[in-house]
């Protein structure tokens, strides 16, 4: 009679699968750490660039009702998905007559001034009389 001999693994094979999962899974544990924090921060730079963009329609607005173009600078704080966000804006005349080169930064803290998430740029005219007083200026 033969005897049956048992398959399995054996202590040494053990070892070198552990040792192999002890390698891989701190290597994933990396890459979805950086997959959460580019999401995170695309998230963050999405809601920036809204936040430019309205503050960038406010001004046009403001702009309308008043005929006057905002020259300078400004800031001050956005609510935007339940959070803060520090935006400064910087009207500067252009070489084109009637034209502001108009720049808004965005951040989520007030400390990344110097380098917000987002940044809008939009050239904005000056002239902003209502447009029949502006087609009788014209001719």
């Amino acid at each position: 009679m033969r005897g049956t001999r048992q398959r399995g693994f054996t202590l040494v094979e053990v070892m070198v699968a552990l040792a192999v999962v002890a390698i891989a899974l701190p290597a994933l544990m990396v890459a979805l750490y950086q997959q959460v924090d580019s999401t995170a921060y695309l998230r963050d730079k999405t809601l920036a660039q809204m936040v430019a963009s309205n503050k960038l329609e406010e001004l046009r607005i403001l702009s309308r009702a008043s005929e006057s173009l905002l020259r300078g600078q400004d800031s001050g704080v956005a609510a935007m998905a339940g959070r803060d966000w520090y935006w400064w804006l910087d009207s500067q005349p252009t070489q084109v007559d009637n034209f502001y080169r108009v720049e808004i930064d965005v951040a989520a803290q007030e400390e990344q001034r110097e380098q917000p998430l987002f940044t809008l740029v939009a050239f904005l005219s000056a002239d902003l009389r209502p447009d029949a007083e502006a087609a009788s200026a014209a001719q």
